[in-house]
């Protein structure tokens, strides 16, 4: 059996029961709307968070309509902010396919954002409870918080890990983190339960992110951005950040510089990917991936044996080993 289908075969009838739940909470009679939540459903992704949700709430109960509308809640507000950082970072393409500010204009992209993010709050109120409610909403400060520190952070030339750590847990982990604690809650599990949720699901998101990262140094069309995009907006991420801080060479010093200016040539981007490569960048992310990866089985270990339990060690996996 695959990742796929240990990860999904706990939790087959809960996650129709989401599906179903999520196409009706975004039914609109505006045609303009209709078009564009098409759009973006046309490649939806994998649900990646919403089955977080699911398996972090079977971990410890039983799955309930809060759940479903806390999963519903979590995946539009993500869905909103990607939507509102397609128009942020002037993207043209998300998914494979144009984005929604490419596709239509930045007008459309921003008021369907506000939309589906406004959608996510009426569900999250759906779940009756207030714990949960509060992780959204916080959610929503971190994911904004998150944009503004690393928008902050381009013209910074201290090339520090911590700031990168400090933007991927705002941007990222805060997301999984808050679908796994919002799982848990949503079946009333103990307050030390709710905590190793959460912190579980921070290590998969710094993983995720890691990974994600990783991807930005090669060329594959199926991860469905061109490599060296995160150093066209100016982000230098931990495996540049690693050589730049242990080798010394002044031109890869000149070149991040002109990368977090905004200046570098694709030529420029690509000799610094090189760099970068050539001495070890790529080898430490993997580690410290894995190390993050570790923290989270640790988390895992002392719980029983059982499929949910087996359906996370295989999320974990799926996470670090994914190739797009």
């Amino acid at each position: 059996m695959d990742n796929s289908s240990i990860i999904t075969s706990p939790i087959t009838a809960e996650l129709e029961a989401f599906k179903a739940l999520f196409a009706s909470s975004l039914s609109s009679s505006n045609e303009l709307l209709g078009r564009v939540i098409a759009h973006i459903r046309r490649k939806q992704g994998k649900m990646m968070r919403p089955m977080l949700v699911l398996l972090a709430a079977k971990l410890h109960g039983t799955v309930t309509d809060a759940t479903l509308h806390a999963a519903v809640a979590l995946e539009l507000l993500h869905t909103a902010s990607l939507v509102h950082d397609d128009v942020v970072d002037e993207s043209s393409e998300r998914r494979g396919q144009p984005s929604v500010n490419a596709a239509f204009n930045n007008k459309v992209a921003v008021l369907s954002g506000d939309y589906l993010l406004a959608t996510s709050l009426v569900q999250v109120s759906l779940t009756r409870k207030h714990d949960i409610i509060g992780v959204v909403s916080l959610l929503g400060q971190d994911l904004a918080e998150g944009e503004l520190l690393q928008l902050s952070n381009v013209r910074n030339m201290d090339y520090s890990e911590q700031v990168y750590f400090d933007v991927i847990r705002k941007k990222t982990a805060a997301l999984f983190s808050a679908c796994t604690k919002a799982g848990a809650l949503s079946v009333d599990a103990s307050a030390e339960e709710v905590e190793r949720a959460r912190l579980l699901g921070e290590y998969i998101g710094i993983c995720f992110q890691i990974r994600d990262d990783i991807f930005d140094y090669y060329d594959n069309p199926a991860i469905g951005k061109p490599t060296g995009n995160d150093m066209l907006e100016g982000k230098l991420t931990l495996p540049a950040l690693y050589v730049l801080r242990t080798v010394a060479d002044p031109e890869a010093r000149r070149l991040a510089v002109r990368v977090k200016q905004g200046e570098a040539t694709s030529e420029e981007i690509a000799s610094l990917i090189a760099f970068t490569k050539r001495h070890g960048g790529i080898e430490y992310a993997v580690r410290t991936m894995h190390d993050y990866r570790e923290r989270a089985f640790r988390l895992l270990a002392p719980l029983p044996e059982s499929p949910v339990r087996r359906a996370l060690e295989a999320y974990l996996d799926y996470v670090v080993e994914r190739t797009k």
